[in-house]
């Protein structure tokens, strides 16, 4: 299983999963060059929050690997070209330029930045749910159809200009030079058929998009779990117990530490039932297990005889996790949940 530690050390664990440059934009919006493809080394760091020369240094020390995502440094006739198609206006004479896998990239090697690790966050919370279906605790509509949620990935964007252009200018160029032509005609018609199924492989790769990775209307995508990701264990508890209270539970009281009798947070709902809280801060790729739900359902229900048990957790709950949930009456608020709970959607076990 990939965590941060070893995606900071590991070359090979980052080719895997540069090309999910979306991510960058679920964290904050990254702008970029007039030929919306490319950034500058200062767009990056201001992107990132940290000085120029940070990212020059780590340019230094691991330029192939960022070459081979993008990176490259332009000169002479093709700076030049480069400034008369994007429309910029530089007297430097070189420019370096990162895409937007360059910039991912950079991200997964920065350790002195806020923003990089929120992007490695989401990246690995994005690779856990691909990689393990069955453990999803999405709360979210299954039934949901794929153009209710569109993809606000700028890659997508891009897909889709590529499309637009190829079926309104290139194909119809296509048909007007084969109905002037006879000694290339063959060729021609050959060309047009390859940029057609460019096309077509576009539109599909743009849908397999919308459907596998586009937000949903009723997410917040960035921001709310970023900053969850960046408290600590009792800022968490705090965070929780202003939850209850902006629900209307009453005497709420955050207990964390020795003595707390194996629960967080206990208080009162707003109709007055007992009601206790287990608080875990948990790396999202980490699941809740059934021994933990185990070992809090009998705190909940024998020391507090509570009516009322939440057990909330920054990450998903395995399957056997969410079953002994089930049957014991604890309400698990699972990384989904409690990211909508958490944007202002009330806790249905709270009402």
């Amino acid at each position: 299983m990939i965590n941060e530690a070893v995606l900071l050390e590991s070359r090979s664990l980052r080719k895997g999963v540069v090309a999910r440059t979306e991510v960058l934009d679920r964290v904050k919006t990254l702008s970029l060059l007039p030929d919306g493809m490319h950034v500058t080394t200062a767009m990056v760091a201001t992107y990132f929050a940290v000085a120029e020369t940070v990212i020059y240094n780590l340019v230094s020390d691991h330029r192939s690997e960022l070459e081979a995502n993008g990176y490259r440094v332009l000169a002479g006739e093709e700076l030049t070209r480069f400034k008369r198609v994007s429309g910029i206006h530089s007297r430097t004479r070189s420019l370096a330029l990162f895409t937007r896998r360059a910039v991912l990239n950079v991200a997964m090697l920065l350790r002195d930045s806020e923003v990089a690790r929120q992007v490695r966050t989401y990246l690995l919370d994005m690779e856990y749910t691909a990689r393990t279906a069955p453990v999803d605790n999405s709360v979210h509509n299954p039934a949901d159809s794929p153009s209710d949620s569109p993809s606000d990935s700028l890659d997508d964007c891009i897909d889709r200009r590529i499309t637009h252009i190829l079926g309104t200018a290139v194909v119809p160029m296509f048909n007007a030079l084969i109905e002037t032509s006879s000694e290339h005609r063959r060729e021609l018609i050959d060309l047009r058929q390859d940029i057609q199924r460019v096309e077509r492989r576009l539109c599909h790769h743009h849908s397999q998009l919308r459907r596998l990775e586009g937000p949903r209307k009723d997410r917040v995508l960035a921001g709310v779990m970023g900053a969850i990701d960046a408290m600590n264990g009792n800022e968490f508890e705090d965070h929780v117990a202003d939850l209850l209270r902006r629900d209307g539970c009453t005497d709420v009281v955050v207990r964390g530490g020795h003595g707390d009798r194996g629960v967080d947070i206990t208080g009162r709902t707003p109709d007055g039932r007992p009601l206790v809280v287990q608080c875990k801060r948990f790396a999202p790729h980490n699941s809740v297990t059934s021994p933990d739900i185990q070992k809090f359902l009998g705190a909940a229900k024998v020391l507090h005889k509570a009516d009322v048990a939440l057990y909330v957790a920054t990450c998903p709950f395995t399957r056997d996790a969410l079953n002994i949930s089930a049957e014991g009456g604890i309400t698990a608020v699972h990384r989904g949940l409690l990211e909508a709970w958490s944007a202002g959607t009330p806790l249905n076990a709270l009402r």
